[in-house]
């Protein structure tokens, strides 16, 4: 192969892994990814090393994280007060770092050198499978743009979630571009490629009209509040009063049963605040028979620990969420010993949290049994699983004011939504300036607040009980999956096929 034609395939993969976040939020053309990745498939296949097919795969990479995290630097730059220079080599590696995944894909699917093509295909699927879920552990994990993200909440792919989870919709995505890219290879363009890729979209579909969970009780009214408070001004001092007002006034102006307030809404200590505003707040909730949830920084007995917690007042008893899953270097620094400086570099405030456990369980509020989790945590599938199935809700509490007017709000959402589809649950977000939303157990959008409003999205929400195999279950299925798939690479081809190719 040419240097040439080598060079246009690199480019190709570039412009194409760009291409294919037009199938994430706030595009949700979710074919995109699959006709993208059926290209990627045919360079693979046509690669004559791994180290080509490495290549490859990195530029495909770049080119989709580059395109679908640029909200970072609104993060790093805009709030962060990071150098502009730092701030994009920052991202470049981040970008370089989350491509080496696809990069060892490629590497694995050749290095394997399978000669079947249905084979092959379930081997490219199961090692994308495997690198999106390695990707969302290594180094507490950055699952962002998982490719399964990508079919939520209308493809029939997105059917797979309750079973499988975003990983195994992942590794359903790539069986199927391969499928099709084996249906337009000349050698290959035979009807025995598009039945399996028709079967696997038509079992998703039906997948879909499945019924995992079902209504547990009469629903419950919402008020999800919005604060509108820009990030520029939340934590100033002279800016206190206006963000407790805004949020006291809404809280009044809400009858409903359960108040949801985002990530940390009141900027302060929880023993720092004053006790008449948190009894204000849950008088009125008592008064509507229900609960406030409100979020504050906790500094247990006032000692060097902290935590982002989520604080509950009104008729059920006082509790409170703990954050477990923090965002690297925006909430703790990781290996201070080697990057300890960026305290200095980033002004962001209180960028050194304590976890709060894992085996945090539902806050039983308004008569439901609600699973809480604050911003970055609903990335992470697996770990909210763990308040289920006793949870007949999920509520998501954030503050994307940090990704300011781009596509990572959007994007946040639609994590969101696959976390309703993989659950069988309602999700309730509150955020601070958006996007904020009711999602139905099917992944859909009921309502939804203007972004960058000051307002409180009012609705109901109806409560589940019950456990789809991925509540069940967790990532093992999709695991077990990808294994066997990959022991059925291994195995040598029978000596007719061999002859053939």
């Amino acid at each position: 192969m040419s240097k040439n034609i080598v060079r246009s395939q690199l480019t190709i993969s570039f412009l194409i892994g760009a291409f294919t976040v037009l199938g994430f939020a706030p595009f949700y053309l979710f074919p995109i990814p699959v006709l993208t990745l059926a290209l990627l498939c045919h360079f693979w296949r046509r690669s004559a090393t791994p180290r080509l097919a490495a290549l490859l795969g990195f530029f495909f990479g770049m080119g989709m994280f580059s395109a679908g995290v640029t909200w970072l630097y609104v993060s790093l730059h805009d709030f962060g007060a990071m150098p502009m220079p730092i701030a994009v080599l920052a991202l470049f590696f981040l970008c370089a770092y989350l491509a080496s995944f696809p990069a060892l894909t490629g590497w694995m699917l050749k290095k394997l050198n399978i000669v079947t093509p249905m084979i092959w295909s379930l081997a490219a699927g199961a090692l994308w499978g495997l690198s999106d879920w390695l990707r969302s552990v290594l180094f507490t994990g950055f699952p962002w743009l998982t490719l399964g993200y990508s079919q939520a909440p209308a493809s029939p792919l997105a059917g797979y979630a309750a079973v499988l989870g975003v990983y195994g919709v992942s590794l359903i995505l790539v069986f199927s571009a391969a499928l099709m890219c084996l249906s337009f290879e000349k050698k290959f363009r035979k009807l025995r490629y598009l039945l399996p890729l028709l079967a696997i979209w038509i079992t998703g579909f039906g997948l879909q009209h499945i019924r995992w969970t079902e209504p547990q009780g009469e629903p419950v009214t919402v008020s999800l509040l919005q604060g509108n408070i820009s990030q520029d001004l939340k934590w100033r001092d002279d800016q206190l009063a206006t963000s407790m007002d805004t949020y006291a006034r809404l809280t009044q102006e809400s009858s409903s049963r359960l108040i949801i307030t985002p990530e940390i809404s009141v900027p302060l200590n929880h023993d720092e605040v004053p006790s008449s505003y948190l009894a204000q707040l849950a008088t009125h909730a008592r008064r509507n028979n229900g609960d406030i949830l409100i979020g504050m920084v906790e500094a247990p007995g006032g000692g060097s620990e902290y935590y982002n917690t989520m604080f509950s007042f009104g008729t059920s008893p006082d509790q409170s969420y703990r954050k477990y899953h923090l965002v690297p270097f925006g909430e703790f620094i990781p290996f201070k010993p080697v990057f300890g400086w960026i305290i200095n570099v980033l002004k962001i405030p209180l960028s050194d949290f304590s976890r709060g456990g894992l085996d945090q369980q539902p806050m039983n509020l308004a008569g439901q049994k609600v699973a809480v989790n604050i911003c970055y945590e609903d990335v992470f599938g697996e770990e909210i699983i763990k308040q289920l199935p006793q949870a007949t809700l999920l509520a998501n509490v954030s503050n994307d004011a940090w990704f300011g007017r781009s596509i990572g709000p959007r994007q946040h959402l639609q994590i969101s939504q696959m976390r309703a589809l993989e659950t069988g649950r309602y999700m309730l977000r509150a955020t601070n300036t958006g996007v904020t939303a009711i999602i139905n157990e099917r992944g859909r959008v009921l309502q939804e607040a203007e972004v960058f409003t000051t307002t409180a999205l009012n609705g109901m929400a109806q409560g589940y009980t019950g456990a789809t195999p991925y509540v069940r279950f967790g990532n093992s299925l999709m695991l077990g999956l990808a294994g066997m798939l990959l022991m059925i690479g291994l195995l040598p081809a029978p000596r007719a096929t061999r002859k053939k190719l």
